[in-house]
């Protein structure tokens, strides 16, 4: 999305609508609709900035139970300041697409939102799961047993 910074008056203005998606190639996320922002722009002392929100859907894969599921991203504080060093359009997707990545759930659940129940579960309550998880580390073998065994003396 390019801004024409000589298109913005100086009591500046007022951006809504639609943009094509900024996070098309990141792997495991698809996006279900358009990027929707409702921002104001405004040129002050050489600099540009940018204050409003932003709304992406994408698809993403449950690490629980591994189905796609759509989460809603929202961020509704996207702020920008950024100096203008020559071009008189300013490309500001790379900036729309760091917040979108920064709101991405790290470890995305299909039953985050409370909406859904997730089959990965499979009947377990969390403390049961974490219990279950602890056991399983605990009869694991601890992973430098292989080097303890190693001889470097002759």
């Amino acid at each position: 999305m390019k801004i024409h910074v000589s298109q913005i008056p100086p009591e500046g203005l007022h951006l809504r609508g639609d943009e094509e998606c900024v996070v098309a190639d990141v792997p495991d996320v698809r996006c279900v609709g358009p990027l929707k922002y409702d921002l104001n722009a405004g040129v002050s002392g050489g600099a540009l900035w940018l204050q409003g929100s932003l709304q992406q859907t994408v698809e993403l894969e449950c690490v629980s139970c591994l189905e796609r599921f759509a989460h809603e991203i929202h961020v509704p504080d996207f702020a920008l300041h950024t100096e203008l060093t020559g071009p008189e359009a300013v490309d500001i997707s790379p900036y729309l697409r760091e917040d979108i990545l920064l709101n991405l759930p790290p470890y995305p659940h299909c039953d985050r939102d409370g909406g859904n129940v997730c089959a990965g579960d499979k009947g377990q309550t969390t403390t049961d799961a974490v219990a279950a998880r602890r056991a399983a580390a605990q009869k694991r073998q601890h992973d430098w047993g292989a080097l303890d065994q190693l001889k470097t003396r002759r």
